[in-house]
């Protein structure tokens, strides 16, 4: 299992360390949520993550089976609920522990930051990976 939390700390996870895909998303939602030029995340079905704490501490933004769910403290993005609830993806950097898995490709970079070149060799895909 891998422990996870916010920057504060009011809210923590753990996740076993069994993701299914991992990728660098570059939709304007992604961009938004993290303020960054993309999201480094990691794909697990959502059973596999377990709030160790903080509860009552989470902001929930979307519906229960599509969100963001951030710390309601600090507002770190913790991860994201998608595949119709099925899945979540683990925002990479709230992860405290180091998992096995790397981002494999970069999802949507048709609507990438201009302002922001990719400059490893992964796969690029204009929409969702194929």
């Amino acid at each position: 299992m891998l422990d996870g939390m916010c920057e504060c700390g009011a809210v923590r996870y753990r996740v076993a360390d069994e993701f299914v895909y991992a990728a660098n998303c570059h939709c304007s939602r992604c961009r938004a949520a993290t303020g960054s030029a993309f999201k480094p995340f990691a794909g697990i079905e959502r059973e596999k993550l377990e709030l160790a704490d903080g509860q009552n501490a989470l902001l929930v933004v979307g519906e229960e089976s599509l969100n963001d769910t951030r710390c309601g403290s600090c507002g770190s993005l913790l991860f994201s609920v998608v595949r119709d609830g099925a899945y979540v993806h683990v925002a990479l950097g709230s992860l405290r522990d180091e998992p096995r898995i790397r981002p494999t490709h970069h999802i949507f970079v048709g609507s990438k930051a201009p302002w922001f070149e990719i400059t490893d060799d992964l796969p690029q895909f204009e929409g969702h990976a194929k």
